[in-house]
């Protein structure tokens, strides 16, 4: 006779009870109606059969278990990348808030290009009319300083012309050199380059020949004193004799008059040789 309790017992181990329960009396009905056709074998078989459905059951439920907990990993990333969405979707919100925003400022700027660009141009403009002025201007300071370059050397040499005669007198007196005259002269070299001496003239000083070479400016500058003392550097080289250089100008600036002191150059104000 089938132990339907102990059936149901083996059963709820593994199922719920009323389904056990029903199972174990199922069982118990199928067993009493087989009993006088079913063979020990048979019965047997069938046992076997219910152990693998129980088995199969058994890996079925421990499956679905998986699957929950599988589910509930899979909602829980679900949930994070919802929560991830739903931050993207707000960073997009202010991404398009701030694209707008700098469309706006990109409007405020391509209107101020615009205005610069305008400015630039007039600017253009009257740089040009600037240049044209400049120019203009350039054109009468060239000619402004051709008549002061006129008129100095105008001084210069009525200064020159009206210094020769009185040189030729001071000359012997202060420094002991015999001159007849005094004259401008262009010394040649042999590159075809020349310079205008201002004041030139051949005497003898201790029995020894000595040129003169002297340079007039209505005014004398540091500049001038340069230029002089590099002339003098051409003509001695060129001359191979002693010079005695000296200047004569209607106005010196003071560090001129330094400058020529230094290097024991004698020089004369105008006044000095218009009275003798």
């Amino acid at each position: 006779m089938l132990d339907t309790l102990k059936i149901y017992n083996e059963l709820k181990e593994n199922l719920d009870p009323d389904v056990a329960l029903k199972l174990a009396e199922t069982f118990g009905r199928i067993y009493g109606e087989l009993a006088n056709t079913v063979t020990k074998t048979d019965f047997n078989e069938l046992k076997a059969s219910l152990q693998k459905l129980t088995e199969a059951q058994n890996r079925t439920e421990k499956r679905v278990e998986e699957l929950a907990e599988a589910q509930k990993v899979t909602e829980k990333r679900l949930d994070s990348l919802t929560v991830k969405v739903e931050e993207l979707a707000e960073a997009q919100k202010r991404t398009e808030k701030r694209v707008e925003e700098l469309a706006e400022a990109q409007k405020v700027t391509e209107k101020r290009l615009d205005s610069l660009t305008v400015k630039v141009e007039e600017l253009a403009e009257a740089q040009k009319r600037t240049e044209k002025r400049l120019d203009r201007l350039d054109k009468r300071v060239d000619n402004l300083q051709k008549e002061v370059g006129g008129i100095s050397n105008t001084l210069g040499y009525s200064l020159e012309n009206s210094s020769y005669k009185s040189l030729t007198k001071i000359l012997p007196e202060r420094f002991g050199i015999q001159i007849e005259k005094l004259y401008r002269r262009n010394i040649v070299y042999a590159s075809g380059k020349f310079d205008e001496i201002n004041i030139y003239g051949e005497g003898k000083k201790d029995d020894r020949k000595i040129f003169i070479v002297g340079e007039s400016k209505a005014q004398f500058g540091v500049k001038d004193v340069t230029q002089f003392l590099k002339l003098l550097q051409r003509v001695k080289k060129h001359l191979q004799a002693d010079v005695f250089a000296l200047a004569l100008a209607h106005q010196f600036h003071p560090k001129a008059e330094k400058a020529l002191k230094e290097r024991g150059i004698p020089y004369f104000w105008s006044y000095e040789v218009s009275n003798l």
